[in-house]
């Protein structure tokens, strides 16, 4: 018996917004967290505790079976240096590992052409969403966007063209000021009939799939069901990326964050029920992050813009459990009245790059950093 060995595959799911960190991952026996926390602080009953400091949210449940069941890593006091607390920079930051100057080149673009040099499989890399993220794009490397995955597998060329116009032109608007036209132009030139390409091989993957899982009609579920969809039909693509949010809780946070976690919670039990009763979940991670955390203390009905946060990684390669320290909520110890960062999110990276996708990261990653060892050899 030969046993041919999957490739890995990475599926990132940003949390566009700034994700409060204090309610996410809850220092619930921390008096400073009380204290700080009036109006939006988690009553301690509630919370989902996972040792004697910390605990997950209470719409977290699903995360929190699967971190009992050693396949949740939660990585502590992600970020970087001096955070501008914008979240377009931010993003842009995470996206192209440059928080010096402004990049031009996506991590995840980096890894897909190390990945796939000679662009054999034109969907090596995968984005789902109405607009193309940054961290995929690099110019020659062609990413397969989808929007709406069962709309390509129903549709004529024509349709599934003007979905894909859509997301470039989006893609334009949003970078050109930024980047340049001639950037963004160039780009779009070299990548926008590829990626066409891309997506008519995509439309194969809902018609090659059924499942008795039911996911939620949640954008999140459908987005991992898409994710799913295209996993199991063996199309070859080794990077997903999509994102959900908002979750920016300047106000109303109680209510909308939970909800926010519930559909985000369900979604990713769903997903990898639905790999495991495939048989295909052994060779998926999936990352979590958000651009920022949010403010200790709250604002009277929400959270203003933060700097360190938590990253999480789930999966059967992972070894759950938690990396790294929580960082310290004293007054003295905050810069702005917020959480310092004391791991460098390129160390987050550079685990994921090289402990699972088997690539060197220091040249994607612009440099060495301390990397968690939360992939299983």
């Amino acid at each position: 018996m030969t046993t041919v060995k999957k490739d890995p595959v990475l599926v990132v799911l940003q949390l566009s917004g700034g994700n409060d960190y204090l309610n996410t991952v809850i220092p619930y026996t921390d008096p400073i967290y009380r204290d700080s926390r009036p109006a939006v602080g988690i009553p301690e009953g509630q919370v989902l505790g996972i040792d004697g400091d910390v605990g997950l949210h209470p719409a977290m449940g699903p995360v929190k079976d699967l971190y009992d069941q050693g396949k949740v890593a939660i990585v502590h006091g992600v970020g970087y240096p001096d955070s501008p607390r914008s979240h377009f920079r931010s993003m842009d930051i995470w996206h192209t590992c440059e928080p010096e100057k402004l990049g031009t080149e996506g991590w995840l673009g980096l890894a897909t052409r190390d990945l796939d040099p000679r662009k054999e499989n034109i969907v090596t890399t995968v984005s789902f969403g109405p607009s193309l993220f940054r961290a995929l794009v690099l110019p020659g490397v062609p990413v397969a966007c989808v929007d709406n995955l069962e709309s390509y597998g129903l549709l004529t060329g024509i349709s599934g063209e003007q979905q894909r116009e859509q997301i470039l032109d989006r893609f334009s608007r949003m970078y050109a000021p930024e980047l340049g036209a001639d950037v963004v132009t160039e780009y779009l030139g070299q990548t926008g009939l590829e990626a066409m390409k891309g997506a008519d091989i995509l439309k194969a993957a809902p018609e090659r799939y059924s499942s008795s899982i039911e996911y939620a009609e949640t954008t999140i579920a459908q987005k991992l069901r898409g994710i799913a969809q295209i996993h199991l039909a063996g199309l070859g693509t080794r990077i997903f990326y999509c994102d959900h949010g908002s979750f920016d809780s300047h106000a109303n946070q109680t209510g909308m964050h939970a909800t926010l976690w519930t559909d985000v919670s369900q979604a990713i039990d769903d997903f990898f029920a639905d790999l495991r009763a495939h048989d295909a979940a052994d060779n998926v991670v999936m990352l979590l992050f958000s651009e920022f955390g949010r403010r200790v203390r709250d604002n009277g009905s929400g959270t203003d813009h933060g700097a360190a946060g938590a990253a999480f990684m789930i999966g059967d390669a992972i070894k759950g459990g938690q990396y790294g320290e929580y960082p310290s909520r004293k007054a003295g110890d905050l810069q702005q009245g917020d959480l310092v960062p004391n791991l460098d999110f390129r160390g987050l990276y550079t685990t994921v790059l090289e402990d699972w996708l088997g690539l060197d990261a220091k040249p994607i990653v612009k440099g060495t950093f301390e990397a968690p060892k939360f992939i299983h050899a």
